[in-house]
């Protein structure tokens, strides 16, 4: 397993967060992204997780809600890459994946799309 400090890790998910184009990240709403050392036990090899309820989804009901949640895990994501340039490229593609939950998409369509 590769090891990076949390902070490493940190910097790599706001990084990919900053490579957002900003008319995407203008529209994005009400969801908060957070680093996690581990998934639920369920699922120990998920590298990220979006909870929430998707932009499209959202009608005039949706008001006074805690924010969406995206989970990006650092456990898995180091025992799953090979290099730390694998950890760049992964974190990147697992940042996209659940953003692209928020905004609706999902899981057949990223892989469509080459961000599964």
């Amino acid at each position: 397993m590769l090891e990076m400090t949390r902070e490493a890790f940190e910097e790599l998910v706001s990084e990919a967060l900053d490579s957002i184009p900003p008319e995407l990240t203008r529209v994005m709403d009400n969801v908060a992204v957070f680093v996690e050392d581990e998934p639920d036990p369920s699922d120990p090899e998920l590298l990220g997780l979006y909870e929430g309820t998707p932009l499209t989804e959202r009608g005039e009901w949706y008001a006074g809600v805690l924010p969406d949640r995206i989970s990006i895990y650092m456990g898995p994501t180091l025992r799953y890459c090979e290099t730390p340039e694998d950890v760049v490229h992964e974190v990147a593609v697992t940042v996209v994946h659940e953003i692209a939950h928020h905004f609706g998409i999902e899981d057949d369509r990223l892989h469509e799309l080459g961000w599964g």
